[in-house]
């Protein structure tokens, strides 16, 4: 159960409402984060469309790369809902899943490529705290990507540095998009837990 629960739909706002209604066509279940960001409502919006948005732009490096570095965050900081998260995307964009797997130890897996070790590596080192990212990290992966390509790498990182470490905080965990079964309601045990509690009060 998360540490604040989330939103229920007869509780909602008609704009949340209608971006549960999308939510849930696109990825089979409302994903939590979404329900329980749903208290704060300008939040709440300004995260969605900060999130389109980013979608639509991230456009220049190569999906694997950018997956998997994504991924790494998320796999660091312990955010079990982002990786469940992480997986479905992943398998959504045709890439290698299994791989996924060896994530452990990519330096040394013939899964990764040159190009997604480098963006793992910067991976850890923006993640890491204090940072611990060099020139010549930076400099190697310009020669790779190009200036715009490293811009959306840090951005991609950085962003799910903040999902992760978010998310992580408020108790929210995997909901069963890996697998294909996100059926959990995000919103069932906290109506569970409402009713338990009134019916000790009877």
């Amino acid at each position: 159960m998360t540490r604040i629960p989330p939103v229920p739909p007869q509780e909602a706002g008609p704009l949340v409402k209608l971006a549960y209604r999308i939510a849930g066509r696109r990825f089979g279940a409302v994903p939590e984060p979404f329900a329980v960001l749903a208290h704060h409502r300008k939040l709440f919006l300004a995260s969605a469309g900060h999130e389109m948005a980013v979608e639509k732009a991230s456009t220049v490096l190569p999906a694997n790369v950018r997956e998997i570095a994504v991924y790494r965050v998320a796999w660091t900081v312990g955010c079990s809902w982002c990786v469940d998260f992480g997986t479905m995307l992943t398998r959504l964009d045709g890439l290698d899943v299994e791989r996924l797997q060896q994530i452990g130890d990519y330096e040394n897996s013939s899964r990764y490529s040159d190009d997604e070790r480098a963006a793992i590596a910067y991976a850890d080192a923006m993640t890491a705290t204090p940072t611990a990212v060099t020139d010549e990290q930076v400099a190697d992966l310009e020669r790779r990507f190009g200036r715009d390509g490293v811009v959306e790498l840090t951005y991609q990182i950085a962003l799910e540095n903040q999902r992760s470490r978010m998310y992580s905080a408020l108790g929210i965990v995997d909901q069963g998009f890996s697998s294909g079964d996100a059926c959990r309601v995000p919103w069932a045990a906290a109506d569970q837990a409402g009713a338990s509690r009134e019916s000790g009060r009877t």
